[in-house]
């Protein structure tokens, strides 16, 4: 068995795109993903699931139906399963992101970016 350190921003590197999250490792039956964001993501919720946001670097806005949250660097937020959100910045975001294995990131299989594994 071999042990090794995962480096997020070594892997944050390695892509461009936005609102595309890579799976850089795997925590009981949950994806350890990382992402760059910039500008709006679609308004959306997770019936069955939390969504953790974890900003790396930059600023990130969760917009809520009753208010919004405002993260920057080290900051988390746990979107309660089933509550609609739409995360929005205006320049480039890096965060980690905790999901279960295999959820749609868009809270719909036929919009969600591919599961893409680095």
């Amino acid at each position: 068995m071999t042990h090794q350190s995962v480096n997020l921003s070594e892997k944050l590197a390695t892509f461009d795109e936005h609102w595309s999250p890579r799976v850089v490792g795997g925590f009981n039956g949950h994806d350890l993903m990382v992402a760059k964001l910039k500008g709006e993501f679609t308004w959306h919720h997770h019936d069955d699931t939390d969504d953790f946001f974890l900003v790396l670097s930059g600023k990130l806005t969760i917009r809520l139906r009753d208010g919004d949250v405002h993260l920057g660097p080290g900051e988390l937020y746990v979107v309660p399963q089933g509550v609609e959100h739409q995360p929005y910045c205006e320049d480039e975001v890096e965060v980690l992101l905790i999901e279960r294995a295999n959820t749609p990131n868009s809270g719909d299989p036929e919009t969600a970016a591919p599961r893409i594994e680095i």
